[in-house]
């Protein structure tokens, strides 16, 4: 049985759903979606470590990263478990989302339950671009939405 979850973005302009999937335990996770709103181009996409959006998507934290890492691209050996890359906005600001990602899961110690999904304004340069916030942040800019991700079917 396929473990669900799912997280509704609300930011002023940006708007959108998240959908999380994973087989079992131990396979990869296939995160879907839409988001609405943003400019053309990339955004950063991360999973934030709190589940807490009390003063915005501010009160996300940083990464989730608990393994202590450098923030790096999805296919890095080196990254934090949120860093899920960008998603790329087309001209009418409508982003669609298709990732699997091995890190991530729906369960266990590095389960992203009860944590929150945040787009950001400006594209993730996945470590690499020598600015200060790069091996933080992926200098990834504003967060223009988030929501808390929230289990729809458990493991």
């Amino acid at each position: 049985m396929p473990i669900r979850a799912v997280a509704v973005l609300i930011g002023e302009v940006v708007s959108g759903t998240v959908y999380f999937e994973q087989d079992n335990a131990s396979s990869e996770v296939k995160v879907t979606g839409e988001v609405k709103g943003l400019s053309q181009g990339n955004h950063g996409f991360h999973i934030h470590e709190f589940g807490d959006n009390t003063n915005g998507c501010t009160s996300a934290g940083p990464h989730f990263n608990p393994e202590n890492k450098d923030h790096g691209a999805p296919t890095d050996s080196v990254r934090h478990v949120g860093d899920l890359g960008n998603i790329i906005a087309e001209n009418d600001g409508n982003a669609k989302i298709n990732i699997c990602d091995k890190m991530i899961s729906l369960c266990g110690p590095l389960s992203i339950i009860g944590r929150t999904i945040v787009v950001h304004a400006d594209p993730d340069d996945m470590g690499k671009g020598g600015h200060e916030l790069s091996k933080t942040t992926g200098n990834a800019g504003a967060r223009v939405a988030c929501g808390v991700i929230g289990i729809t079917k458990s493991c």
